[in-house]
């Protein structure tokens, strides 16, 4: 079987409150690998991308939730929706594919804990 491969966008979450984040476009993503193994990538890759500032480079990334699939409908939330968690939230022991990943899916990566202290209060700080 080929390795089934995608073009995706992962949405660096750096600060929830203060909507810092930055979008990263990844192609050739292997659909059958794990999202444990996508994250390993991500947390590899991610420090040595020069474009990045070094606050997003640096941060302390652990999950993965879809933020947006092609031809979809998308959230009015500016930084992550809040909703569907347990279908949007990634689950490390799945494939991407089996995942619901797709070519063209956008994807956020942020801290859990930060996501967390956010849904419970979520409020801008501007």
């Amino acid at each position: 079987m080929a390795a089934e491969e995608a073009t995706l966008t992962v949405r660096l979450i750096r600060s929830f409150e203060h909507r810092n984040f930055k979008p990263v476009v990844y192609h050739g993503v292997n659909l059958h690998q794990t999202v444990k193994e996508f994250i390993i990538f991500l947390k590899q890759d991610v420090p040595l991308r020069t474009s990045l500032p070094p606050p997003l480079r640096n941060y302390k990334y652990d999950t993965l939730k879809i933020l947006h699939q092609a031809h979809k409908a998308k959230t009015n939330e500016l930084v992550l929706g809040l909703e569907d968690d347990d279908t949007l939230l990634l689950k490390e022991d799945r494939t991407l594919k089996d995942s619901g990943v797709a070519s063209e899916t956008e994807i956020a990566f942020f801290c859990g804990e930060d996501y967390k202290r956010y849904k419970a209060n979520p409020i801008s700080s501007w």
